[in-house]
């Protein structure tokens, strides 16, 4: 997942607008973001529950009613979020690859990109279809590790197209004052992705920790709680690789398209863009049209592959997430008679053709306003709004009540719904879509809080939702002087994180690397600041720092990377093929919830 073009062409938007200076901001994240996944927040206890999927755990916490509109609710955001994501990818293989704009077709004029885009979801379904979340998961894994060297190759090859000097040339020059690409104390006058952008994407990305469904059966696919949480921990490292290539990627984009050296084919990528019909839409598709012109051959069709099966890892993702609620968490629990499991399958399919069909149809009318980011963070609130309080407050506080979950899912699919609509009418509203997400979700935590208390009659029993016994004062000695004698960088680093006693040895080394240079890269940021502050650096300075911290060092990162994955990825196939041999399946467990 997140290779396919959508994700590419989002990210390329956002370094266009502002460069290497959200970066800088966004290492202030890092760390926190790294001990969440190493805690196992959220994750770790929603495994424990053994649900199937989110709002199979909401019935078990709160009630049926409240899951089958979570269900319902969920569905709607996915599929709005969802609808633009082939569209996208389609307009990018058109203007990368070089199909016309139009095509006559049994005498009619038809988009390119729609043919395109129905070609690609047509591969989609019928992969989702005929092979099943453990097929869909294998391939994916697969063509990950194909593209971590794929990264590698791309990334290598632009390095020696594009000189650092050319590249300063362009990054330094400002478009407009206070909007520098490269520094990011000259760069206040950014007025969507700036440092309050990262604050806010942050609190969200830990306020909605799993609360979003776009891979919703990944969420229940691990072996064991622990292992749902060190996958989170390693996809930190697969980062590095697809950081770095969107990044060079970005930045041969621009410098192609401003640069001196370049100008007279930058005039034909500008000819090309100047057919598309909205600024949105040329602004989305200048980096991928300049790629076109730019790449080698060979290059090219390289970045092409790892796009498409991207495109195809991503979708059938998608498909079997917004299907399987539907069926999971709507329809299911509303029928009177379970389904018998040939049914259940039926149902499932036919939910997931409907999903991909739906998509196929609002990509191709829906008219684009928003960049690509600020479209899925709005639409992942109608949702998240208000399930991240109801989800966390459901695994950690057992005053929590159905009450107060009621109100916080109304409140923020009502507050993000508005949003969306206001802005559609009204292009200069104040608030951009992050801020609308952040409000929604602020007031959805006040309002669970403050229900929860006012109603709450009855202390929930989480021991048995998350199958725990009791512990007894003696067991809880025992732990204790167990941690205790454990080394005191452990001891400092469990309880820094949460990390328990499934961590193996080789768990604590991933996870200490991982959040001990992500701490280097936040300690960078804010010495810099400070240096920043009372001597600012020089252009020369920001340039030399990019090319080392944003390029090279990643570049190191990404290979090292690769080799380990490389052997991870082998050795752990077997392993999961030879459990798979031994594995029983119960077809009674199936989502439903028995009640006592």
């Amino acid at each position: 997942m997140a290779s396919g073009a959508v994700v590419f062409v989002s990210l390329f938007e956002v370094y266009s607008h502002a460069g290497f200076t959200l970066t800088w901001w966004q290492w202030l994240s890092f760390p926190v973001i790294a001990i969440v996944a190493a805690s196992g927040f959220v994750v770790y206890r929603y495994r424990e529950t053994r649900a199937l999927t989110l709002a199979q755990f909401l019935e078990m916490r709160y009630s049926k009613s409240l899951r089958i509109f979570s269900g319902l609710l969920s569905f709607l955001a996915g599929i709005m979020n969802f609808g633009i994501i082939p569209a996208v990818g389609a307009r990018f293989f058109v203007y990368f690859i070089g199909f016309p704009p139009e095509l006559s077709l049994l005498g009619f004029t038809v988009s390119t990109f729609v043919l395109v885009m129905i070609s690609l979801m047509s591969v989609t379904i019928l992969l989702t279809l005929s092979g099943g979340q453990i097929s869909v998961m294998v391939s994916d894994c697969i063509s990950g590790l194909m593209d971590q060297w794929l990264f590698l190759v791309i990334t290598i090859v632009l390095i020696c197209m594009f000189s650092w000097t050319q590249v300063t040339e362009v990054m330094l020059v400002q478009p407009e004052p206070g909007k520098s690409l490269m520094n990011p104390f000259d760069a206040l006058g950014l007025d969507n992705f700036n440092v309050w952008y990262v604050l806010m994407e942050m609190s969200l990305l830990i306020y909605g920790t799993m609360a979003w469904q776009n891979a919703s059966a990944y969420n229940s696919a691990a072996l064991t709680p622990h292992e749902s949480r060190m996958g989170n921990v390693l996809g930190r490292w697969r980062e590095f690789g697809r950081i770095l290539a969107i990044t060079v990627l970005a930045v041969a984009g621009i410098t192609y398209m401003n640069h001196p050296d370049f100008l007279s084919d930058a005039l034909s990528v500008r000819d090309v863009l100047a057919s598309l019909e909205n600024e949105r839409l040329q602004g989305q598709m200048t980096i991928p049209t300049a790629l076109s012109y730019l790449l080698p051959v060979g290059i090219k069709g390289l970045l092409c592959a790892v796009l498409i099966t991207g495109v195809w890892g991503g979708d059938t993702t998608h498909l079997h997430s917004w299907g399987g609620i539907l069926v999971q968490d709507v329809i299911m629990p509303l029928r009177r008679k379970p389904f018998t499991t040939k049914g259940h399958i039926l149902a499932l399919r036919l939910s997931m053709l409907g999903v991909g069909l739906f998509a196929v149809l609002f990509g191709a009318f829906f008219t684009q306003t928003e960049y690509i980011t600020m479209w899925f963070k709005i639409t992942t609130a109608i949702f998240v709004g208000g399930a991240g309080s109801v989800i966390i407050g459901g695994l950690y506080w057992k005053k929590g009540t159905i009450q107060g979950a009621w109100t916080a899912m109304l409140t923020g699919s009502i507050l993000s719904i508005a949003g969306i609509l206001i802005r559609q009418v009204y292009a200069d509203f104040p608030l951009n879509p992050v801020q609308i997400s952040s409000g929604a979700s602020l007031i959805a935590i006040s309002l669970y809080v403050v229900v929860s208390l006012l109603t709450c009659r009855k202390d929930f029993d989480l021991d048995q939702m998350l199958h725990r016994e009791p512990k007894t004062r003696k067991q809880k000695l025992f732990i204790a002087e167990k941690h205790n004698s454990q080394p005191v960088w452990r001891r400092l680093f469990a309880n820094f994180t949460g990390a328990n006693k499934d961590y193996s040895t080789a768990d604590w080394w991933i996870a200490s690397l991982i959040i001990g240079w992500l701490f280097c890269l936040a300690g960078i940021m804010v010495l810099g600041t400070v240096w920043n502050l009372i001597d600012p650096w020089k252009p020369a300075t920001w340039s030399t720092f990019w090319l080392w911290m944003g390029i090279l060092i990643p570049l190191v990162i990404s290979a090292a990377t690769a080799v380990w994955f490389t052997y991870g990825v082998v050795r752990d196939l077997r392993v999961f093929f030879r459990v798979l041999r031994t594995e029983k399946v119960d077809a009674d467990d199936d989502g439903s919830v028995q009640h006592d």
